[in-house]
């Protein structure tokens, strides 16, 4: 008994433990209040449960016992089942319908989001076409309805076996050969069981009718199809009624004590089912829907198409017919001036390499595998920007992986680091607009905003900050040339995490880590706090459980911070008539991969939810941002005072807000089909679109291109940062064509207006091709780059000696009157250190390719010599053997001191052979290169950034004898 008890207090001492850590956690975030309801909600539903289930049958085994036959004759198993039993009947008789509750209550307790929902509901102000009832009804009250009604039936259905194995065993139950025998009150039992279960049935099949509204189970489409309405609906209601009839039929048993009415009632009942539930359906679709299908089904295709669109926001698609042209005339692409000076030659994709190399300094330092995508107001003009923070790498750490490294002094990541999109050096490095340690540059620099990164995507599972009265012991950032050869060093003072000011706080997070640091180290003092769940999208998700988070959070600088961006979504799979798609599925390509078993289903979505971290303290915003969703206004009911009104936004935040990716990628599967609204062309599939597969992939099975976000100029319509996307013809075979038929944007800027979205954000446009041109599709432009013999020759010329060639994004732009592609080409080292390296820029324009250094060149090679815009790296110079000069720019080597991100052009020696100092920079120029090349072979990374700092000296003082 001892023991029992010490395990039971220990058991309870570690869940106890566990709780406080969670609470401690939210009420340090200021989101205490969301637990708490989490908490009294499940326990309310854990206790509903349990004596919802225990209760009843507790109540029908006692029943059944204490009125058994005191005399019933028992045959000689009974009685040996009744020795064994009845030492132990007080236990069964309670510990069944304990440990039976104890399943329902846990069952029941994880439901609590349908109960809050249905109890704090909000009408959407649409009905259904086919009952006329709001569809909140379908989304918040009949999934809490079916719930009720199966639980109970659940409940009945063990209540009755419950009773009937009692009454067996203690004989108010004997069967004798063809002889049944049953005791009066067990008669009753029985029968009130049987009648209150057919009842609950009849419930069922009523609410049933109505979930046809979202079942498209075998069906053409989603909803109630014609035989539905037809057969179905009825036949639900039918078979609803029948069974309350059967149900009087039983309580009539129970009176009169004959069974017969009862047991033909049930037969009855199930031969009504099958003929009304299964062969007349059948009949109808088989001998009335399906010989004129397409008609007969054309209303209920209407009800699918305008549900479908509108519960997934694109209803108010603008659709415009593009009659792309494919004559690349000279100063074609005069009118779209700002969308060719944004084009985006910089693959966020493929640079992490080169951010990698460039900045990140130590090994300790990583970013990002795939790099996001904003836009910056730079001297007054908007530019598209690939950024990312440089975040902490514990895992790099090797043997200095100690316990005591890893909990106190590598704590952070330090700043942010940022590339012009649309242009290069001449070298092919990424030109940075923000860059280096301490950070500089055009976003700011470490005296104007905050460049710690505590809170990332890739920050250690805990670590321990902050304190009092002692030296500051974390690692701030790798030491510079100024300094000594000395680290900087920091302690946090922010308020990120619950304070370890007791021994009893450190004792369960020692335990919830599982590590003594946390309670013995010295380190740890009354104003050290516990940072841990770091992760921007896990911190949303956990102070908003009713939401699904984007898979891209991006980070941005922001009102001098360095924010991540969240974009959160309030979906169901309830809303009818509409289409369900697994939304795992949906957004899979090329940089999400896809799941071996897809997840969530939906079938309405609203980006509802703006959300912001902090990466320095961790602190979470909640924004509300579709005021008008319905479910969102339920969950505001439920935790109230969690999400901010819009107006609390900043400007600065308004600015880097975009359209969230994952929705655009639901948006453009749906509209893959349910762009065509006609009924007749709907069911015939004559005009289905699906979303090309990534062409530079070489896989078996390859992902679907994803969308790219980029500032461009839609016709008739202002530039603006958009995302966008194209499709194809869905075919598939030998008849499959690559060619391209739609092409889908989205507005993802949502201007500047404190409180006030704009009103073109979000707006969805759709440029749809003639069916009968043939413009070619992301696929076949691929394919003609590769088979180009030109081309073929020059990447021939690139992937000489030790390097390979990588193909960058190709991206689709709408300029000119036609369809323009782009598509930078990388040149790669194969030594361990190397990385892409943009050389080469691929445009096609119709039939015609060109192919040259830079993006302003390949443009003017494709228009007759002069396109008539001018692209952003037109400073760029190009050379006569295909081949890019280096420029000697600062390659971020580890020097610790700030890199201006910008490249310098290297100066003509043959404009001043005669200037000897010039010629000595020149020399010393090219040393420092030699140098540096070595330095990086060798993976000397100290060594490199002394190169580097002697190229700089060199190429200032190449600069000054040149303008001498």
């Amino acid at each position: 008994m001892t023991v029992a008890v010490l395990a039971a207090l220990v058991i309870a001492f570690f869940i106890f433990s566990s709780l406080l850590t969670d609470f401690l956690w939210y009420d340090q975030l200021g989101f205490a209040n969301v637990l708490t309801t989490q908490w009294l909600a499940g326990a309310a539903m854990f206790f509903v449960g349990f004596v919802a289930m225990a209760v009843p049958v507790w109540v029908s085994i006692e029943v059944a016992f204490r009125f058994r036959p005191v005399y019933a004759k028992l045959n000689s198993q009974l009685d040996r089942y009744q020795q064994v039993i009845e030492p132990l009947r007080r236990v069964v008789v309670i510990g069944v319908p304990v440990v039976l509750g104890l399943f329902a209550g846990i069952a029941t307790s994880t439901n609590w989001q349908t109960t809050l929902q249905w109890l704090n509901r909000t009408p959407f102000g649409q009905t259904d076409p086919q009952f006329g009832l709001d569809v909140g009804f379908y989304v918040f009250e009949l999934p809490f309805y079916q719930g009720v009604v199966g639980f109970a039936s659940a409940v009945v259905l063990i209540s009755g076996i419950a009773a009937l194995a009692t009454s067996y065993l203690y004989g108010a139950l004997r069967f004798s050969g063809r002889d049944v025998r049953i005791s009066r009150v067990a008669r009753i039992q029985l029968a009130v069981t049987a009648a209150v279960y057919l009842l609950l049935q009849g419930v069922s099949l009523w609410l049933d009718q109505y979930a046809t509204l979202s079942d498209g189970t075998n069906k053409l489409i989603t909803g109630a199809t014609y035989t539905d309405v037809a057969a179905g609906i009825p036949g639900k209601q039918i078979l609803a009624l029948a069974a309350a009839v059967v149900a009087v039929l039983f309580v009539v048993t129970a009176i009169i004590g004959r069974w017969r009415l009862s047991v033909i009632g049930t037969a009855a009942l199930i031969i009504i089912s099958i003929i009304v539930g299964g062969i007349y359906p059948w009949i109808v679709q088989r001998f009335q829907v399906e010989p004129s299908e397409r008609t007969v089904e054309s209303t209920y295709i209407d009800r699918n198409i305008q549900a479908t669109r509108d519960a997934y926001g694109v209803s108010d698609v603008e659709e415009q017919p593009y009659d792309a042209a494919s004559d690349a005339e000279a100063g074609a692409l005069a009118g779209d001036a700002v969308t060719t000076a944004n084009i985006r030659i910089i693959d966020p994709a493929l640079v992490t390499d080169a951010f990698a190399q460039l900045q990140q300094y130590r090994q300790y330092y990583s970013f990002p595998e795939q790099l996001s995508v904003d836009r910056y107001t730079i001297d007054g003009a908007t530019q598209d920007t690939v950024i990312a923070v440089r975040e902490l790498n514990t895992d790099q750490l090797g043997s200095s992986a100690t316990p005591y490294n890893t909990t106190f002094v590598y704590t952070h990541g330090y700043g942010v680091v940022a590339a012009y999109g649309n242009q290069r050096s001449a070298d092919g490095q990424p030109v940075f607009l923000e860059s280096g340690i301490p950070v500089t540059g055009a976003l700011g620099d470490a005296d104007e905003y905050e460049p710690r990164i505590y809170f990332g995507q890739e920050s250690p599972a805990y670590s321990i900050v902050g304190g009092e009265g002692g030296d500051d012991i974390e690692l701030d950032y790798p030491s510079g040339s100024n300094d000594n050869g000395t680290n900087q060093t920091t302690t946090f003072s922010g308020d990120g995490g619950p304070k370890l000011d007791s021994a009893f706080k450190k004792l369960i997070y020692a335990i919830k880590f599982q590590s003594e640091q946390v309670f013995l180290s010295d380190a740890v003092n009354d104003g050290s706090q516990i940072l841990y769940d770091r992760d921007p999208a896990q911190r949303v998700q956990k102070v908003a459980p009713y939401l699904t988070i984007d898979s891209a959070p991006y980070p941005a600088v922001v009102d001098g911070k360095v924010k991540w961006i969240v974009d959160a979504y309030t979906t169901t799979r309830e809303y009818p008539y509409s289409k369900p798609q697994a939304l795992s599925d949906a957004i899979a390509d090329t940089y999400t991969e896809r799941p071996v078993y897809a997840s969530n289903e939906i079938n309405y979505i609203r980006n509802s939810v703006k959300a912001t971290v902090d990466a320095y303290d961790g602190s979470v915003d909640l924004y509300a941002w579709d005021t008008e969703d319905p479910i969102l206004e339920t969950w505001e009911k439920i935790f109230p005072s969690t999400v901010s009104p819009l107006s609390d936004m900043s400007v600065e935040l308004m600015q880097h807000v975009r359209y969230p990716q994952d929705m655009f990628k639901v948006q453009r599967a749906i509209l893959g089909t349910y762009h065509v609204t006609d009924a007749d062309s709907f069911y015939s599939s004559d005009d289905a679109w699906v979303t090309p597969n990534e062409p530079t992939s070489n896989a078996a099975s390859p992902p679907l291109q994803p969308p790219y976000y980029l500032t461009l100029q839609l016709p008739d319509q202002d530039p603006a940062f958009s995302i966008y996307s194209t499709y194809i013809p869905q075919q598939s075979g030998e008849n499959a064509r690559n060619v391209l038929t739609g092409y889908l944007a989205a507005n993802a800027d949502a201007g500047s207006t404190p409180g006030e979205i704009s009103d073109n954000y979000g707006k969805l446009s759709l440029l749809t091709l003639p069916k009968t041109d043939t413009v070619p599709g992301p696929g076949q432009v691929q394919n003609n780059f590769n088979t180009d013999t030109a081309v073929a020759n020059q990447l021939a010329l690139l992937t000489r000696g030790d390097t390979s060639v990588v193909r960058g994004n190709l991206l689709t732009l709408p300029v000119g009157g036609g369809l323009l592609y782009v598509q930078p080409i990388y040149v790669k080292s194969n030594s361990e250190t190397s990385y892409p390296v943009l050389q080469k820029v691929l445009v096609s324009f119709g039939e015609k390719i060109a192919f040259e250094d830079t993006l302003n060149g390949a443009l003017d090679s494709l228009f007759g010599g002069n396109s008539g815009a001018v692209a952003g790296d037109d400073a760029v110079p190009e050379t006569d053997d295909g081949t890019s000069t280096d420029t000697g720019g600062d390659t971020g080597g580890d020097s610790g001191t700030t890199d201006p991100g910008t490249a310098t052009p290297a100066p003509d020696a043959g404009t001043d052979t005669g200037n000897s100092a010039l010629n000595a920079a020149l020399a010393d120029a090219q040393s420092a290169l030699d140098d540096r090349a070595a330095a990086y072979a060798s993976n000397d990374l100290v060594a490199a950034a002394e190169a580097d700092q002697r190229l700089q000296t060199a190429l200032e003082d190449a600069v000054a004898a040149s303008g001498q």
